[in-house]
Order: C-alpha cells, then sequence, then structure tokens
C-alpha cells in the first residue's frame, strides 16, 4: 500500500535539497516530475527537475483533465501529471508531491488518504538571506517572493505535519521520521502481515 505525500514550501526553504536528500535515504520513494511553464535555471534538465512546456502546451494538458492539481505561481503554470501519479502509487511505490497550498487542496479532494508537510524558515530573516545568497533574482523579485512566501505560510494550519528548516540535517531527520512512521500505520501493517495478524487472532480463539 503506497503512500501520496505532499511537501510545501515558500521558495528558498530548502525543499528541494531536503527532498533530494530524503531520496537517497528512501528507496521506495520519488518525486512526481511536474509540469511547468518557467524557463529552465541553470543545472535544470528537461524531464528530471521539471518537464519545461508552453503556455498552450501546459493549458491543453489542463483542458484535458490530464493534471491531478494544476496553479499558477509567480507568473508560471505548475502541475502533476495525474496518470504519472496513479501508475507509480498501484507499483507500490510512495509518491511526493512537490507542490504549493492551492494544489494540495486539489489533492486533498481527489485522494481520501495523503500525507501533508510544510516546511518553513527558522525566520524572516533567514528566509531574506537565503534568497539573496540563491543570486538567482534582482532585489524586485526577491521581495516579490518574500511577499508570496508571508501568503504560502498562511495556510501552514492546512497541513498534518510542520518542519522548520533551520538544522538542514535535523530537518532531513524530521521528515525521513514522518516518511517512516506510514509503514507502522494499522492499515499499512494489515496490508503487509496479514497472514501474521489472522494466525494471531485464530490462536487467541
Amino acid at each position: 500500500m503506497a503512500n501520496l505525500f505532499i511537501i510545501t514550501a515558500p521558495s528558498g526553504c530548502g525543499k528541494t535539497s531536503l527532498v533530494k536528500a530524503l531520496l537517497q535515504k528512501h528507496k521506495n520513494l520519488c518525486v512526481s516530475i511536474s509540469h511547468t511553464t518557467r524557463s529552465p535555471r541553470s543545472g535544470e534538465v528537461d524531464g528530471e527537475n521539471y518537464f519545461f512546456v508552453t503556455e498552450n502546451e501546459f493549458k491543453k494538458i489542463d483542458k484535458t483533465g490530464g493534471f491531478l492539481e494544476s496553479a499558477q505561481v509567480f507568473d508560471n503554470y505548475y502541475g502533476s501529471a495525474k496518470q504519472t501519479v496513479e501508475d507509480l502509487l498501484s507499483k507500490g511505490i510512495d509518491v511526493i508531491l512537490e507542490i504549493d497550498w492551492q494544489g494540495a487542496r486539489q489533492v486533498k479532494k481527489a485522494f481520501s488518504t495523503i500525507i501533508s508537510i510544510f516546511i518553513i524558515p527558522p525566520s524572516v530573516d533567514a528566509l531574506k538571506q537565503r534568497l539573496t545568497n540563491r543570486g538567482q533574482d534582482d532585489l524586485a523579485i526577491i521581495e516579490r517572493r518574500m511577499r508570496d512566501a508571508a501568503n504560502e505560510m498562511g495556510h501552514y494550519d492546512e497541513f498534518d505535519y510542520l518542519v522548520i528548516n533551520d538544522d538542514f540535517e535535523l530537518a532531513l531527520t524530521d521528515l525521513s521520521t514522518i516518511i517512516d512512521s506510514q509503514k507502522l500505520r494499522r492499515l499499512q501493517q494489515f496490508s503487509q502481515h496479514q497472514t501474521l495478524l489472522d494466525s494471531l487472532v485464530k490462536n487467541q480463539l
């Protein structure tokens, strides 16, 4: 029984780095590669980081119901392919969706059971410093990202777990603990150990 995880964070919170490290620790875990209309950043590879498409291509997929969720973020569109997610889950592979709060709401309507995680920075100053240190955006863009972050963080209470990324290794441990804990849920244990559980109950009778 595979799990569907949603991981959300404002830009600059270290979500991408944390998820990359998380995948190295958990073999039966993958990220659903999203489609986006934004331009690739330095070092990004089409089909590995994102599927980079035009706005017309994106809207065509969205119109035919091809996205599990889609949202407009910072003047660009993002979407998770529905068939990709369903295929991975059917194979017993745990899936991470790296999406914003808008997408999370849509996915919650489509799946009865998901695990949602929100990553937050240790402070406003720390977030601004991280955005500045990335060297990807000018001051006007950074200020807009900060405003967007404030709006994003206003939805933290819609998520199951909160992880503060102050110390990277500690945040990674927290995320890994959340992933591991799902394997111990009753339904997960029942699906994996049904024969054992049945035999134990019968012996008690």
